[in-house]
């Protein structure tokens, strides 16, 4: 992982809990956008294995491990990706993203419907 890059692996902590649920790998694709895909389950409650139950159209039913749920990034500006979407697997629900990487080093990730003010927000940290 390079410095000033969000590419890499990253340990997705819940916010909600402070648990680490998964390691996520974020990568540039060929049209210069980012995703994210999980690579490993950390921490479920549904068990080692779990499905994507809750989760709309193409994503119903499949793994967790495996899935993209961070796309359509594009850098902004310094450290700042927008204009991408993000799926909590979880609750199967998709959210407009914005990612921030900060001083610290952690990924400030924000899903958010509508306005960027009302959403939630993880803080991820290198997994190397």
């Amino acid at each position: 992982m390079g410095a000033g890059s969000i590419v890499g692996d990253w340990k997705t902590i819940d916010d909600e809990t402070g648990k680490t649920k998964s390691i996520v790998r974020i990568t540039k694709t060929a049209d210069g956008e980012f995703e994210g895909q999980v690579i490993e389950i950390l921490h479920s409650d549904r068990g080692p294995n779990p499905k994507c139950d809750k989760c709309p159209g193409e994503f119903k039913g499949k793994p967790v491990k495996g899935l993209v749920i961070l796309w359509g990034l594009k850098e902004d500006k310094e450290n700042q990706y927008k204009g991408g979407e993000i799926l909590d697997p979880t609750k199967g629900k998709i959210y407009k993203a914005k990612v921030e990487l900060l001083e610290n080093g952690k990924l400030k990730v924000r899903g958010f419907i509508g306005f960027a003010l009302i959403g939630r927000s993880q803080f991820w940290e290198p997994a190397s």
